[in-house]
């Protein structure tokens, strides 16, 4: 029965389950006396649906604390192997497969190295599915216990009544790629497996703003620099995060060819793939034969020799404008958006470390508006070169808290529009 605002009971209940749970996710353990102001419950309604959770399995008790002169309060959490989720990072350098449990902790994980310019779609499916096959493997966890496998892939992603999540990634050959579909149709899986695809950027940025820099802030621009540069936004208006393709605003007219075919985009100068073939041009000499990670320590250690030698001047000066670059983009996003917080992770940004991120701050410091340059901090994110695959993961999780912990249904006709309420949280408090 729906009541006066089109809430049914069952509506009410899941909704419940889910403050429980998030609370008890992201501020546990608690006792049931603490859950009932974290949760805006009665006491009667705590009492209820923890019992709920725990006959579920899916809320434990962990340990308890003394109270003001009455008996001790049992803590609660919730159950790390009450379920398990699989998330994936489709990165430039490799395909990145990690399983997890309820809590995120990492139980298993496969990677497969891409060769240069190896996206080969088929290439790719068969990464992703193996890996999946490997990771539940390595941990003896059931395809049954899934709750859903979080994928982050480079370009844009829409979902199709028809296909599930289409996938358009016009700097890497993929258009109109039915990625879903794929690995539907080849996977190992159940065939009620529900994949979550999205953004790599944008898995990245939910990573950091639930668990990494960006947590407390409400508006936030994560950037990921890898082979080229993408962004997530997360602001008032779009809290449970936006990719946007930054790589490709226009920083130089008729400037240098990007990889998705332009002229004159962000990436062509500030991503790591242009980074070092402008290397090349002024006379470096990359490693022969080695991926990018491998050539770009390789420039690093030309640049700021460890031993204190004279530094190469090429990749010096390289470096110096690419900071440049960089800085004049973020300078976009914060006259844009005036984040309170920009983060900069991916691969390439964590290699190039802390020690780069002044002249970048000066840069972006120049070309903004000094009122919200003012205001802005700019630092790496925190959670290290595995946030795409935790932010993959968080999709199918997010779903999970959305269902009130229940799992999704039989054959999914993809994500529901409930889980993004979910992502809004982005874990507060």
């Amino acid at each position: 029965m729906a009541g006066r605002n089109g809430r049914t009971v069952r509506d009410l209940r899941r909704a419940n389950r889910t403050a429980v749970l998030q609370r008890l996710y992201f501020d546990g353990p608690l006792s049931r006396f603490e859950l009932g102001p974290a949760t805006g419950l009665s006491s009667g309604s705590v009492s209820n649906v923890v019992a709920d959770l725990v006959a579920d399995g899916l809320v434990e008790e962990a340990g308890s604390v003394d109270s003001d002169g009455g008996r001790p309060r049992t803590l609660l959490r919730v159950a790390p192997g009450s379920g398990h989720m699989i998330g994936v990072d489709v990165g430039e350098t490799r395909v990145r497969i990690e399983l997890f449990d309820l809590t995120l902790t990492e139980l298993a994980r496969a990677e497969r190295p891409l060769e240069p310019q190896r996206y080969d779609v088929e290439v790719i499916v068969g990464h992703i599915r193996d890996g999946i096959t490997e990771v539940l493997a390595a941990a003896d966890v059931a395809p049954g216990q899934l709750l859903g496998v979080g994928i982050g892939v480079p370009g844009i992603v829409e979902r199709t009544p028809a296909r599930g999540a289409v996938v358009h990634g016009q700097t890497i050959g993929w258009e109109a790629v039915p990625l879903e579909a794929l690995l539907r149709s080849t996977s190992r899986l159940p065939g009620s497996a529900a994949y979550f695809i999205d953004n790599g950027a944008k898995t990245l940025g939910q990573a950091e703003m639930w668990f990494g820099g960006g947590r407390g802030a409400h508006n936030a621009v994560v950037v990921l620099f890898g082979s080229g540069v993408g962004a997530c936004l997360v602001t008032a208006d779009v809290e449970q995060g936006r990719a946007v393709e930054w790589g490709h605003l226009t920083v130089r007219v008729r400037g240098r060819r990007c990889r998705c075919g332009a002229l004159g985009c962000l990436e062509a100068y500030a991503g790591a793939e242009s980074l070092l073939e402008r290397w090349r041009e002024e006379g470096g000499r990359p490693p022969e034969g080695t991926d990018e990670e491998t050539a770009l320590t390789a420039m690093l250690a030309a640049a700021y020799p460890p031993g204190g030698g004279a530094a190469d001047p090429s990749a010096l000066a390289v470096l110096e404008e690419t900071a440049e670059y960089l800085g004049a983009g973020l300078s976009d996003l914060i006259n844009l958006f005036q984040p309170e917080r920009i983060l900069i992770g991916g691969w390439a940004g964590l290699q190039l470390g802390a020690g780069f991120l002044p002249a970048v701050r000066r840069h972006a410091a120049a070309y903004a508006l000094r009122h919200p340059a003012e205001k802005v901090t700019i630092e790496l994110g925190r959670l290290g070169p595995d946030a795409v695959t935790v932010g993959a993961a968080i999709l199918p999780l997010a779903d999970f808290f959305a269902r009130g912990g229940r799992r999704p249904e039989p054959v999914p006709e993809g994500p529901p529009p409930a889980w993004r309420a979910v992502l809004q949280e982005r874990a507060p408090h």
